[in-house]
């Protein structure tokens, strides 16, 4: 279920019929328009409001971003969430993410986006497999989670086409300042560590070593502000399904054999430790 298994498509607008309107809904969206263009949004305040919700409290100013490294190098974002919090205080707007179709391999969903105020509109559609490794489809609760999983990155495109990039950047970085904290001093700076690396080896089975590999690092003494906001990050991915800790870890563990041979290793190392 890892991000290299979906495809994310953007739809021309003509083509996919982003709004398929019967007349009475028609009546209704011409009243949201005209209402719109009344009522124009505040982009300052909406701007304002925004962060103010992004850094709430950790937990959500940490669900406002995900990371996920690839190819040696990370992809890093604003989430899902994010862009949830961006579109109930920019208002005016109307914005849908709903799977459209599930074939023997695959589930579709699409996300649209429109901006009654400016008139711009957008739609994604994310491609997911449904096959396992071991070539079988999944069953049906799968499918459903599967199918949400992707309707949250068709939401979070679409959205993101729409909204200036500029707004996004400014709320997206917010949050990620927001959820380093302070590390104004090398207490700080260890404890934060201290907890990210915890939270990895308690809450997903991964060792310290391997938190240190995934930041491209040699050692932890080598993990500050920005690794520490890649490791969050991280651990959103995990817990928003974007990720498996098996995927995540594959190209650092590599077969099975080599992860036990890592686990054994660390837990003689530890042994040792004790001994002295």
């Amino acid at each position: 279920m890892g991000l290299e298994n979906y495809e994310v498509l953007e739809v021309n607008a003509q083509e996919s019929q982003i709004v398929q309107l019967d007349a009475v809904e028609r009546a209704n969206v011409d009243s949201q328009v005209a209402t719109a263009k009344q009522y124009p949004r505040d982009i300052r305040r909406s701007i304002d409001n925004s962060v103010v919700m992004a850094t709430m409290n950790g937990e959500t100013a940490q669900s406002c971003g995900y990371a996920l490294p690839r190819g040696g190098k990370p992809i890093t974002g604003p989430s899902v969430h994010l862009a949830k919090i961006i579109v109930s205080n920019w208002g005016n707007m109307r914005t849908e993410a709903k799977v459209v179709q599930i074939t023997e391999k695959q589930v579709i969903s699409r996300g649209t986006a429109w901006d009654l105020e400016t008139n711009v509109a957008s739609a994604f559609e994310v491609r997911r497999s449904i096959i396992d490794k071991y070539g079988k489809r999944y069953s049906d609760d799968m499918i459903t989670v599967t199918g949400n999983a992707a309707n949250s990155i068709a939401y979070r495109n679409a959205v993101f086409a729409v909204i200036p990039k500029a707004i996004t950047d400014r709320v997206y970085h917010a949050a990620q300042k927001f959820i380093t904290g302070d590390l104004s001093d090398a207490d700080k700076l260890l404890k934060k560590r201290a907890s990210v690396i915890n939270a990895f080896k308690n809450d997903y089975g991964v060792l310290e070593e391997e938190v240190i590999k995934l930041c491209g690092k040699q050692t932890s003494n080598q993990i500050n502000a920005n690794e520490l906001s890649l490791l969050i990050g991280i651990i959103q991915s995990l817990k928003d399904g974007d990720t498996t800790v098996d995927e995540l870890m594959k190209p650092i563990r590599g077969t099975k054999e080599a992860r036990h041979e890592n686990v054994k290793s660390a837990l003689l190392d530890n042994d040792k430790t004790d001994d002295k």
